[in-house]
């Protein structure tokens, strides 16, 4: 059995990687290749596969696939995929969705509590104090309406229930939801203090002009989901005005942010650069999953997070 393995793992997590594997395994890793060309041919002989490898090499078939083990929790690019009707295939959603979720809510908490003001005050050596204290709000007693109700929409409901905020999950068909249609959803936008987005990539430009023009004046708009799930300019149109009270974004539509993007300069904008999933452990839980994984797919189980590359979840 061939492990083909595009993750860039320390010598840690490679030897635990490795030694839990029966010799009936034969493990190459990316890292330890010569060229692109050899690591692709490796790729092409694979039983499993962890990691995120180029979309270009999905070109040909992969007869001898049985199972492919994304690391990351957004799989938008491989939405073309195709793969054999055996073959299976998960993502990360579940180890990354508490991060995520502590990203977003404390991305909040910083904009109402003005603590990206005071670190840049602290940068300067400046002290302001006592006039900022009328600018600053309150997460607790809130309306707040998640998008998404997949396992990081979940888990800020599950933190924001410690605040007090009045909760409403969207989804279209999750029972978990009181929303189900962009049209219920657009009628309770004028009364809600908060949207946080957690939407996979399938719902490109969900949040449009006419999804920022329903929100309540002074709002704020977040999002952790796909940067495409997002119409940027109209939401920066939302910003400049003043229409919105100001934004998290942990995703946007390019990344990196073009030093030209208005969202760099914009005071009210908090940017987290596309860390929401990141913590110390992050790649030890990449090992255990598709370990563990993959020892169900071998006793024809189905896989933690499998995910269904064509729909997007």
């Amino acid at each position: 059995m061939v492990i083909y393995c595009h993750s860039n793992f320390d010598e840690a997590l490679r030897n635990r990687l490795t030694e839990v594997l029966s010799p009936k395994y034969t493990i190459h890793f990316q890292s330890d290749t010569e060229s692109k060309t050899e690591a692709q041919n490796l790729f092409n002989e694979a039983d499993y596969i962890l990691g995120n490898p180029p979309l270009s090499w999905f070109s040909e078939p992969l007869n001898n696939l049985k199972f492919w083990q994304l690391d990351s929790a957004g799989f938008d690019q491989y939405a073309s995929v195709r793969l054999n009707a055996q073959t299976k295939v998960a993502n990360m959603g579940d180890w990354f969705a508490r991060p995520c979720a502590e990203s977003i809510v404390g991305g909040v908490l910083a904009l109402y509590r003005g603590i990206d003001k005071l670190t840049l005050l602290k940068e300067k050596t400046e002290w302001v104090g006592t006039p900022l204290r009328a600018e600053l709000r309150l997460l607790s007693g809130q309306e707040v309406v998640i998008l998404g109700a997949g396992t990081i929409g979940s888990t800020v409901k599950l933190l924001l229930q410690g605040f007090g905020c009045t909760l409403h999950l969207m989804a279209r068909t999750s029972p978990d939801a009181d929303i189900h249609s962009k049209e219920d959803l657009l009628n309770v936008l004028p009364n809600t203090d908060l949207v946080i987005n957690t939407l996979p990539g399938s719902a490109a430009n969900f949040a449009d002009k006419p999804f920022f023009d329903a929100m309540k004046k002074g709002s704020v708009y977040a999002s952790v989901g796909r940067g495409s799930t997002t119409d940027e300019q109209a939401l920066i149109e939302a910003l400049s005005s003043g229409h919105l009270y100001g934004a998290v974004l942990d995703v946007t539509e390019v990344e990196p942010i073009p030093n030209d993007n208005p969202l760099w300069k914009m005071a009210n904008v908090i940017l987290s650069q596309h860390t929401g999933g990141g913590h110390a452990d992050e790649h030890v839980g990449k090992v255990d999953l598709f370990l563990n994984n993959m020892m169900t797919v071998e006793t024809g189980g189905a896989p933690i997070n499998e995910i269904n590359l064509a729909k997007g979840y």
